[in-house]
């Protein structure tokens, strides 16, 4: 039996995302947290996913073929993200600078956001240092930001910039 339209469009994010976590899916989908998505993914697409030893949620190789996703050959790797992640890829310190903090990153993408829609009201207004840090955890798991342990935890990019194609995944 196949999946469902519902089941194939979530398997498509969980292929997207991966690696991932229930909170990062939990959002994505609208659930109510991390049970609710654990229930899902065993529940509907058992067979399509799982945990590697970070316990983070991968697709099955059959998964993403199941969804048309095929492996980067020649070129720049692309990795899929929401629009918060890629918006501060395009702006975390790069792969030979030095890394920097959560809240530097931030004002970086207030300045973004600034210089890019004058006049306009900023997006990033209700921003917070914790949707930056989870953006940026984000991308870590990816592999395209490190951290760099000091006083606090700081980031930069650990490949260059043009080695990955960031895109947004479709937001609903």
């Amino acid at each position: 039996m196949g999946l469902s339209d519902e089941a194939t469009a979530r398997l498509e994010d969980v292929v997207a995302l991966q690696p991932t976590k229930n909170a990062e899916l939990a959002e994505r989908w609208d659930m109510d947290g991390g049970s609710e998505v654990h229930q899902y993914l065993e529940n509907e697409l058992a067979d399509h996913y799982y945990r590697d030893e970070n316990s983070l949620i991968r697709a099955t190789a059959d998964a993403a073929a199941l969804v048309g996703e095929e492996p980067d050959e020649d070129g720049p790797r692309t990795v899929r993200v929401p629009a918060l992640q890629q918006r501060a890829f395009a702006v975390v310190a790069d792969h030979d600078e030095r890394a920097e903090s959560v809240v530097s990153v931030l004002h970086k993408l207030r300045d973004a956001d600034t210089a890019d829609v004058e006049g306009a009201e900023d997006s990033t207004d209700d921003l917070t240092a914790d949707d930056v840090r989870s953006a940026l955890r984000g991308l870590e798991r990816r592999g395209v930001v490190e951290v760099v342990r000091r006083t606090v935890p700081t980031f930069r990019l650990a490949v260059e910039r043009d080695a990955v194609s960031v895109e947004p995944i479709d937001e609903e």
